[in-house]
């Protein structure tokens, strides 16, 4: 299959332009923060008052934007190519060339949750997963960016689905973007709408952001045996990747949350929001 014709810029007014890799983030940023504003005041998923307010969630937008950019962009440039731009520092802000991070824009993410958490005088981890329950929304449009950027593409495939990518080479490639579209974004958000809407895992803080992460990991991993590892770092060792050593602690600490939330008593809350 051929990469669809898209125009990586929308329009363009003179040096302004409007990109759908910039337009695929907001997104994900708005369409997330709607939904947890709608969890927000669900009262019923969390078995009594929940634990943030509306305007809460609404406050929250600003901080997990900047972690996801600043975290996404800097993680980057940390674990995948540190030595070509320290080399080029002036290409550090240039994002709009491609180049995120999710382990870069999860850790951004975590800082913002925990800075916002102690501030507003919010329960950690029920806001946590909260955050955790919107997250798969913002990685769906992410991995669409990439698709569209024509970047982080797949191993080369004799698939009828393979994709030629205008920067991957003549022969056709697994589109593993739109594969960790699908399991982390569109499967995952589906586990994760299960467990809060149709269990009591939200009375037990923590179960959501440690699914989320042992969710995430275990699709990421996956795919990463169809995705082309970066050419300047390669296999760290047999078909192991740098995405696969960086995701191996989101799930061992998922999972270590998900034990943990397990043995603490559901917090007591009112039957009616105020």
């Amino acid at each position: 299959m051929p990469f669809p014709e898209i125009d990586p810029i929308l329009f363009q007014i003179g040096p302004f332009a409007i990109r759908w890799y910039a337009l695929a983030y907001i997104a994900g940023l708005l369409l997330g923060w709607r939904y947890l504003m709608r969890l927000a005041v669900t009262d019923r998923i969390w078995g009594g008052k929940p634990p943030f307010s509306k305007d809460q969630a609404d406050d929250l937008l600003l901080w997990a934007a900047l972690g996801v950019i600043l975290g996404g962009r800097l993680g980057y440039v940390l674990f995948y190519n540190p030595a070509f731009y320290f080399s080029n520092p002036g290409d550090i802000i240039a994002v709009w060339n491609g180049g995120m991070s999710f382990h870069g824009g999860f850790l951004g993410v975590v800082l913002a949750i925990y800075l916002f958490a102690r501030k507003h005088k919010i329960p950690l981890w029920s806001l946590a997963d909260g955050a955790a329950a919107v997250a798969p929304i913002g990685i769906l449009f992410g991995r669409l960016a990439n698709f569209i950027n024509s970047e982080l593409w797949g191993r080369t495939t004799d698939a009828p689905w393979g994709v030629v990518f205008p920067t991957g080479g003549p022969l056709p490639r697994h589109p593993s973007q739109l594969y960790e579209g699908l399991l982390e974004g569109v499967l995952l958000f589906l586990i994760l709408r299960y467990l809060t809407h149709h269990t009591k895992a939200l009375s037990r803080p923590g179960i959501i952001a440690g699914t989320f992460f042992v969710g995430y990991g275990l699709s990421r991993i996956f795919v990463e045996f169809f995705r082309e590892p970066d050419a300047h770092i390669g296999y760290l060792l047999g078909p192991i990747t740098q995405g696969m050593v960086l995701t191996v602690p989101m799930i061992l600490m998922g999972l270590g949350i998900i034990w943990w939330a397990q043995t603490q008593e559901p917090p007591r809350t009112s039957k009616k929001a105020k």
